[in-house]
């Protein structure tokens, strides 16, 4: 970044600048985050009022700070001091509006001072917000650098469920066969789906220990059916039922073993089994990702072959196109070259390979590919990858559950990104949440799997 200022000797009265910004969400977080300031009327989700719409007032010392940039990045420039700032708040500015900032010199003053009128208006209609006069100690010397950095910020929210969710409490609400819910953590988390009109719960499992959840949790359950069922394996059977009715369109784990609930989803006369291999998908929501980021497979397919990983690539896909994203899928190695050694890279080269003559379809597939130069262009760059998956890819294929799941572990609790977990290729789209799952991602993975429903009952 190049800053140039303008020195008290160089200023002379009706000088002027002026900056354009595009107000964001995220402005609303950071300012609040720096400042201290947790007013529930300046933050993008809360209502004040009870009018259920947020009123996402940007801070009228937010606009202010504009103004600061000016004086302090462009007129006079690097070197300013402020001495006074009088302030008349004209006006009320929210995300998404584009403010244009400008300051003006009225006069110097002796010992180096100036006095500037201030204004800031809103471009799309021209209303004013504030306006003011400010008072500066002008620099004395000059200064032209372009070696001037800041680190960047990323905001630590999940805007990309947020939207999925949104999405979802657009469709039908969808019935779902709840296994075993006999806890707090499993029982909230359909509840605050239901909560959110995406899906209607089916408890299935123990009545008594079900209620008992309820009461602990303090939640009314008398709306809700249970299916008085003694046993998980025989809960997570009966879940089965329920699909192969037509009474459920989704399962969703509660307080039992994973390997219980597949055991049950894979018996080939009771289970849910529909001709692909079940894959587990983690979509995360990623803080500064410009799209949600799919890991697969993390929890099931532990050392998956060649055919495995067709069908992991394929479930990946339709998951992709049912939450609306172009499937760009990342088929992950050691290194982004074949090399004969590395059995994953041979089985990278060999899925891209189908996917160009159809036998994978509807999203791109390449590999193989090291993790950089999947996710980020400028290492794909680097190693003169071509193509439209290398630097851009939104599904990561890992060789084997090892990778996988630390891969969707270090997002987590390194990257701090949610994470929803399905599990896909059964007749009907499996809720597979963790203990230490937050209500945001139970939400999601509900949300998710809706929305995979949705386009399945289409595509029929």
């Amino acid at each position: 970044m190049r800053l140039v200022n303008r020195t008290y000797d160089e200023m002379k009265p009706g000088d002027s600048a002026e900056l354009r910004r595009l107000l964001t969400p995220d402005d609303l977080y950071v300012f609040a985050a720096s400042s201290g300031n947790f007013n529930p009327m300046h933050l993008p989700n809360a209502d004040t009022d009870g009018d259920g719409h947020p009123e996402q007032i940007a801070p009228g010392m937010f606009v202010a700070s504009l103004i600061s940039a000016v004086l302090g990045s462009q007129l006079p420039g690097p070197g300013t001091l402020y001495r006074r700032q009088s302030l008349e708040f004209l006006g009320s500015a929210h995300p998404g509006d584009e403010l244009l900032c400008r300051v003006e010199v009225l006069e110097k003053l002796p010992e180096g001072l100036a006095r500037l009128a201030v204004s800031a208006t809103r471009l799309s209609d021209g209303a004013p917000i504030l306006k003011g006069v400010a008072e500066v100690r002008a620099p004395r010397f000059k200064f032209d650098r372009d070696d001037v950095e800041v680190p960047g910020l990323i905001v630590q929210r999940h805007r990309h469920f947020e939207a999925l969710v949104e999405r979802a409490r657009a469709l039908p609400t969808a019935p779902v066969a709840v296994v075993c819910p006999d806890d707090a953590n499993s029982l909230g988390g359909a509840l605050l789906a239901a909560k959110e009109g995406i899906i209607r719960p089916i408890l299935v499992g123990e009545a008594s220990a079900i209620r008992a959840a309820g009461e602990a949790l303090g939640a009314d359950l008398s709306g809700f059916e249970i299916l008085d069922v003694r046993g998980d394996a025989e809960a997570a059977t009966a879940a089965c039922g329920l699909v192969h009715e037509g009474r459920a369109a989704a399962v969703m784990k509660g307080h039992l073993h994973t390997d219980d609930l597949l055991r049950a989803l894979l018996d080939k006369t009771t289970g849910l089994r529909a001709g692909r291999r079940f894959t587990h998908v983690f979509v995360m929501d990623v803080p500064g990702r410009p799209e949600p980021v799919m890991v697969t497979d993390a929890a099931i397919n532990i050392a998956p072959d060649l055919a495995a990983k067709v069908d992991i690539c394929q479930n990946a896909i339709d998951l992709a196109l049912s939450l609306g994203m172009e499937p760009r899928v990342g088929v992950l190695s050691a290194v982004e070259t074949v090399n004969p050694a590395i059995q994953s890279s041979l089985d990278a080269a060999l899925l891209s390979k189908m996917a160009d003559r159809g036998q994978i379809k509807g999203g791109l597939v390449e590999g193989p590919l090291a993790m950089d130069n999947a996710v980020d262009m400028g290492a794909a760059r680097t190693k003169g990858l071509k193509g439209g998956v290398a630097g851009r890819a939104n599904i990561l294929v890992a060789p084997d559950i090892d990778a996988g799941n630390m891969l969707a572990k270090q997002l987590s609790f390194i990257s701090h990104a949610e994470g929803a977990g399905l599990v896909l290729g059964a007749r009907a789209p499996v809720i597979l949440n963790s203990r230490s799952d937050s209500p945001m991602a139970r939400l999601a993975s509900c949300a998710v799997a809706a929305l995979h429903h949705a386009r399945s009952g289409e595509a029929k």
